[in-house]
């Protein structure tokens, strides 16, 4: 049976849990359970803490698990990235002193608070810098007006938080992270696991696109289809009217408006767009 690591806390876990019940996987209705048993699909699902589940995968304790990206580079864990969410989704960057002006190589010999000493310590190698590296479970932004560091190293969204503690953001992002399956490095996937990642690439691809269908006159298609290409391309069908066609396509779901737009200036009509539940592609 395949044993699968699910986040047990926090937005990760909902939306873990989320896509994969759209994915046809029975999940634990009680957050105090910590092993559900799906016999159906052959699967038995272990919640635990995000930060734990790299370390149970990498030893060969559990076949895969969903975990963040962030998370999984930290843990410096035996395992590997198979497939990215598309959720859950974080941006790791360097912060000082706003009235410094501070560059990558400045780093070199400073103090660099951060709750990920191990995904700071990684990056930081890459970039041939040598720095000594604070450990914080939380507040790291306050770190440099205490005294405890020079910089820190941290999740941004919107900055607010850095600012009002008189930080600012500098050099390239240290990581885009977002929710991932993983599993053992060097293991060869086992056919549950490969049909889990493709029903779950099913539901990434579906949340991301929906059918666009339209009417379009002959002399106008390949204008229409420019704008529509598909994934390979689109589909055509012939009307009772002689010289009009039915199109579908699959078209990004966050560039619909504009697509919807592009083909009514160019005489497309009855446009319609329906959502997609589930695909193999």
């Amino acid at each position: 049976m395949l044993r699968v690591a699910v986040p047990n806390k926090g937005s990760l876990a909902e939306a873990s849990i989320a896509i994969l019940k759209e994915a046809g996987y029975k999940q634990r209705s009680d957050s105090r359970d910590l092993v559900l048993v799906d016999q159906e699909n052959n699967v038995e699902f272990y919640y635990l803490r995000p930060r734990d589940i790299a370390i149970y995968v990498g030893s060969g304790e559990l076949e895969a698990g969903i975990t963040g990206r962030d998370l999984l580079i930290d843990s410096q864990a035996s395992a590997d990235e198979l497939l990215s969410l598309d959720f859950g989704s974080s941006t790791f960057r360097f912060a000082a002193p706003v009235d410094s002006q501070w560059s990558v190589k400045d780093i070199s010999g400073k103090r660099v608070a951060t709750a990920y000493p191990g995904l700071v310590t990684a990056h930081l190698a890459d970039l041939g810098v040598t720095a000594d590296i604070v450990r914080l479970d939380g507040a790291v932004e306050s770190s440099v007006r205490l005294g405890v560091a020079d910089l820190i190293a941290d999740v941004v969204s919107t900055g607010n938080t850095l600012r009002q503690a008189g930080l600012a953001i500098f050099g390239e992002a240290i990581l885009i992270s977002e929710a991932i399956i993983i599993a053992r490095k060097g293991v060869q996937i086992p056919k549950d696991l490969e049909v889990l990642l493709r029903r779950l690439q099913g539901v990434v691809t579906a949340r991301r696109y929906v059918l666009l269908d339209y009417d379009i006159s002959k002399m106008n298609l390949e204008a229409a289809c420019a704008i529509t290409p598909g994934l390979e391309s689109p589909t055509i069908s012939p009307l009772q009217k002689a010289d009009w066609v039915a199109v579908r396509a699959m078209v990004l779901r966050k560039e619909t408006n504009r697509v919807m737009d592009e083909l009514w200036s160019v005489g497309a009509r009855g446009i319609l767009v329906t959502d997609i539940h589930a695909c193999r592609l």
